[in-house]
C-alpha cells in the first residue's frame, strides 16, 4: 500500500474534504471535513472504495475518536436537482468545513474542482483520497454515513436495493426503475434509465 502524505505543508492546519455519491441515481451526495491530529496515527487509511465495509467502519470509529475536528453535511436530491451535482458535491463540503470545530488553515479538496470557501485557500488533489491522510479520512466518513443513510431508505423502498447498490446505477437498480418507476429519492435531474422513464411516481 503506497504510503499516504500527513500533510501538503508542514505546521498549517489542513482539512481533507471528500464526498461520496456524486454518480448515484439516488440519494443525497454526503461530504466531510477531517482535520487529523498530527500526534495520533491512524494505521490502515486509504481510500475509501480500496476498503471493505468492515475496515471502513473501523476506521470511521476511530477517526472520529482520534481527529482533532471532524465534520459531515448532507445536500438532498431536491438540492441536488436545483443546483446540478457538482455544485451539490462543493456546497456539501462547505457546509462540513463550516461545521469543523477548528478553523483550518488550507482545505486539501478531493477531485478538480471546488469553489473558495470563506477566506481559506485550497489545493485541488485529483485522485487525494488515495495521496492524503485527510482526504482519505474524509472518504471513509462520507463514505460510512452515506451507506448509512441509503440502508435506511432500502428500508422505505426495498424494491431497489439500495442496501447492496446504495443508489449507484446498476443494471438491477435501473430494471427496478424501469419497473417500478421512480421515488422521491431519485435524482430528476439525472437520466436514471438508458431511455425516458415509463411507470408510476411514487410519492
Amino acid at each position: 500500500m503506497t504510503q499516504l502524505r500527513k500533510y501538503l505543508e508542514a505546521n498549517r492546519i489542513e482539512a481533507g474534504c471528500d464526498e461520496a455519491g456524486r454518480g448515484c441515481l439516488a440519494g443525497p451526495v454526503v461530504a466531510a471535513a477531517v482535520i487529523l491530529d498530527s500526534n495520533k496515527e491512524i494505521k490502515g487509511l486509504n481510500d475509501s472504495k480500496q476498503l471493505n465495509e468492515k475496515k471502513r467502519r473501523e476506521l470511521c470509529k476511530q477517526i472520529e475518536k482520534d481527529a482533532l475536528s471532524f465534520a459531515v453535511a448532507v445536500v438532498d436530491e431536491r438540492k441536488i436537482d436545483e443546483i446540478n451535482i457538482l455544485n451539490a458535491s462543493i456546497h456539501a463540503m462547505h457546509l462540513a468545513v463550516a461545521q469543523l470545530q477548528i478553523e483550518p488553515q488550507w482545505l486539501l479538496i478531493d477531485g478538480n474542482r471546488f469553489h473558495a470557501f470563506a477566506n481559506i485557500g485550497h489545493t485541488c488533489v485529483i485522485k487525494g483520497d488515495a495521496k492524503f491522510q485527510s482526504i482519505a479520512a474524509a472518504s471513509i466518513l462520507a463514505k460510512t454515513y452515506r451507506d448509512d443513510i441509503m440502508m435506511n431508505l432500502h428500508n422505505e423502498f426495498p424494491i431497489y436495493n439500495w442496501k447492496k447498490n446504495m443508489g449507484y446505477p446498476t443494471m438491477e437498480h435501473r430494471k427496478a426503475i424501469k419497473i417500478h418507476g421512480s421515488t422521491i429519492y431519485h435524482r430528476q435531474s439525472f437520466k436514471l434509465l438508458q431511455d425516458p422513464i415509463q411507470g408510476k411516481l411514487f410519492d
